[in-house]
């Protein structure tokens, strides 16, 4: 076993497990390629499973019994919340229905949450002037998203010979309109029917297809954007009009303020019960520190 916590050996998949979780996380957010973080990532996984095991110590230790009742209210809230019993545990992985493991783990659920409620303890009462200072101090949380107005002209395959053919009808069409077209109406003599759509209106980063709102969101009003493609056709794009990110009026997020400092509140007596666990925890890795190994050489 290659981590021993407070006397309880983790078994060996359960870190591979979370190695997994942790290094596909940063995967995801392209912030790692191949193998060159994995030990690090081993720390992460470690550091989080120690995490997981304290907190599971520490809420036995501060409710060893949890009655059935409680167990049984939050399977059926559980339960209705998935739908039903079937896609519950269609949810969780479980193929066949085993409530003696199912009522185990929520058993670790309610007991977790008492402990949680405990060391939180009643939620703080901001104050006006708090929750006006918190607004002043996050007000980059607080904005209206940046919209762009757009206009564009676009083709497709149909009708054409070849792709290049389209490419070259639209750079014909982008040197007009460098040279002083108008746009809207250069967009209407090349529109294929009276359904496409010229004018997009305004929207928001996430409302669009990615590879148009890159082109788009990059240009300047009035700017032509070169000729680009996506999954339906090559475009030419315009921006008519932009609105910057404003301020929201406090009063509108005033309880999305309140929610945030509650949160805060929270992780920083959850980040306190975590440190103090550590600090009085035995700890023992196994493991041979790769890092320190390398740097000996």
């Amino acid at each position: 076993m290659a981590l021993i916590i407070n006397g309880e050996e983790i078994d060996d998949e359960v870190i591979e497990g979370e190695f997994r979780n942790v290094k596909g996380h940063y995967e995801r957010m392209l912030q790692v390629a191949c193998c060159e973080r994995d030990q690090e990532f081993r720390g992460y996984a470690k550091d989080n499973i120690a995490s997981r095991v304290l907190l599971n110590q520490e809420s036995m230790r501060r409710f060893p019994t949890i009655s059935e009742e409680d167990v049984t209210q939050r399977l059926e809230k559980l339960i209705e919340a998935a739908g039903g019993e079937d896609q519950f545990y269609l949810n969780i992985g479980m193929p066949f229905k085993d409530e003696a493991i199912v009522r185990e783990n929520v058993q670790g659920g309610v007991r977790l949450d008492k402990m949680l409620g405990e060391i939180y303890g009643p939620d703080p009462d901001f104050t006006e002037v708090e929750l006006k200072a918190a607004y002043e101090r996050d007000l980059a949380l607080y904005m209206t998203e940046e919209m762009i107005h757009v206009a564009h002209i676009t083709k497709n395959l149909q009708g054409a010979q070849s792709r290049n053919e389209v490419f070259k009808s639209m750079r014909e069409l982008r040197s007009q309109l460098l040279a002083g077209a108008d746009f809207m109406k250069l967009a209407e003599e090349n529109r294929a029917d009276d359904q496409q759509q010229i004018d997009l209106g305004w929207f928001k980063r996430g409302e669009f297809m990615e590879e148009f709102e890159v082109i788009a969101f990059s240009m300047g009003e009035g700017e032509i954007s070169p000729v680009f493609t996506t999954q339906l056709g090559f475009h030419l794009c315009t921006v008519l009009g932009r609105k910057a990110p404003e301020a929201i009026p406090f009063d509108a997020v005033k309880e999305a303020v309140r929610q945030r400092l509650l949160e805060a509140h929270k992780d920083a007596k959850f980040n306190e019960l975590i440190a103090q666990l550590k600090a009085e925890a035995k700890i023992e890795d196994t493991d041979p520190d790769e890092t320190a190994e390398n740097a000996g050489h």
